[in-house]
């Protein structure tokens, strides 16, 4: 077999395309392979209807997998086509994408490398490209899984938030929550980007079959839901309302020791993140001294009780007795004289028709909570984003389950 035949074979080069030449570089470490296009005539990309060819463009060349660690480049000067409708086309190269300079089989390859390398910085010295060829291939290769996600109900879905730079700049992220993976994300956390959100991530038949939607107590994103979503349910995530209360609990502290220590005291003194820890995750060299603390008459004690009573609302199997022990609770803490936690009783009750939906559906945040630690990591481990596209796109690469292979 000819060595011209084995690349055939290898690249799966067909007639009318022919490998005429393959040149072995030892200095240089490379291999060239030349393809040709031997017919006078060929299929218009943009109709199908065989037309005479018209000439030939200028050479281009690709990247192909290492032959031996030897690199390898295809280079073909592609014929266009004189076709009556459409005038002078360009054919398709078989084996690469469209506009794209590097052939399927290494595209492919490079995928897998990005997501199985810890960094991109890693794969990208591993594959031996640069910045801007990685970010074209995570962006073709997103533009393929996007293009191939099958039209299925998806019953629950999360919207959450994440800082993407400094300066208040948020990214809102639509997530499927039973199959934990992004489905879109949009800048801002405005009302106008949260519909753009579900409108991008969903199909208008997708958003009919939305059962519940998990967010936190951020209007926008509700005024949002209502519009798109008119039929689902809004379940206001667990996990933010415990974020708040923990708030509530630290801004009594802070108060108190402020106080405290400017009367001698330091009993509270590097305690913060005991109060916001869960007293089971405690670790053993801690226990004594929290015993103490939550056991005393201080009003961040008192702060921490009203938090964890609150805890209890979560294990109630119905809607009903869940809402019989949010009035207990908000009895106590709207009696409790400490104002943060006063604050975000009064939240909490506005909102409380959306919060006891939880007993009907059950869902959180914790997956969307779950992929944005995910996505910290991603943002990480490239340094930052220049860009709002090429950070969408690494996003989706990462967390969005696509099948991306071409």
């Amino acid at each position: 077999m000819e060595i011209e035949d084995h690349y055939g074979l290898l690249l799966g080069i067909n007639s009318p395309w022919e490998i005429s030449s393959v040149d072995l570089d030892l200095v240089a470490q490379k291999v060239d392979v030349i393809i040709e296009y031997t017919d006078d005539k060929g299929a218009c990309p943009e109709c199908g209807v065989i037309s005479p060819k018209h000439d030939d463009r200028k050479e281009r060349t690709w990247r192909h997998l290492d032959t031996m660690q030897f690199a390898t480049q295809l280079h073909c000067k592609l014929p266009r086509v004189r076709c009556k409708d459409h005038g002078a086309k360009s054919l398709k190269a078989p084996w690469a994408g469209e506009n794209s300079r590097f052939t399927l089989l290494f595209e492919a390859f490079a995928v897998r490398v990005l997501i199985a390398a810890r960094s991109v910085e890693e794969a990208r010295k591993l594959l031996g490209l640069n910045w801007h060829q990685v970010e074209a291939i995570k962006k073709r290769a997103v533009e393929r899984g996007l293009s191939r996600r099958k039209e299925e109900a998806i019953p629950y879905i999360g919207i959450d938030e994440k800082q993407f730079r400094s300066g208040h700049r948020y990214i809102s992220s639509l997530v499927d929550l039973n199959g934990s993976r992004v489905l879109d994300v949009v800048e801002e956390r405005t009302e106008a980007a949260c519909k753009s959100l579900i409108e991008q991530g969903l199909t208008e038949s997708q958003q009919k079959q939305v059962t519940a939607v998990a967010l936190d107590m951020w209007k926008a994103y509700a005024n949002a839901v209502a519009d798109k979503l008119p039929q689902a349910d809004i379940v206001h995530d667990r996990f933010h309302i415990s974020q708040h209360l923990n708030e509530a609990v630290d801004q009594v502290r802070r108060k108190e020791n402020k106080t405290l220590f400017t009367e001698g005291d330091s009993v509270l003194v590097g305690s913060k993140f005991l109060w916001l820890t869960n007293e089971e995750n405690l670790k053993e060299k801690h226990v004594d001294r929290f015993e103490k603390l939550k056991k005393s008459d201080l009003k961040v004690a008192r702060a921490w009780a009203i938090k964890e009573l609150f805890r209890g609302f979560w294990d109630y199997s119905d809607a009903g007795g869940a809402e019989q022990h949010f009035n207990d609770w908000y009895s106590w803490a709207i009696r409790s004289r400490l104002e943060p936690i006063k604050a975000k009783a009064r939240m909490i009750k506005t909102h409380l028709d959306n919060i006891l939906t939880y007993f009907t559906h059950g869902i959180s945040n914790a997956a969307a909570e779950g992929l944005n630690s995910k996505i910290q990591t991603v943002k990480s481990n490239a340094r930052g984003y220049r860009s709002f596209s090429g950070f969408r796109n690494s996003i989706l690469f990462y967390c969005g389950s696509l099948e991306m292979a071409p």
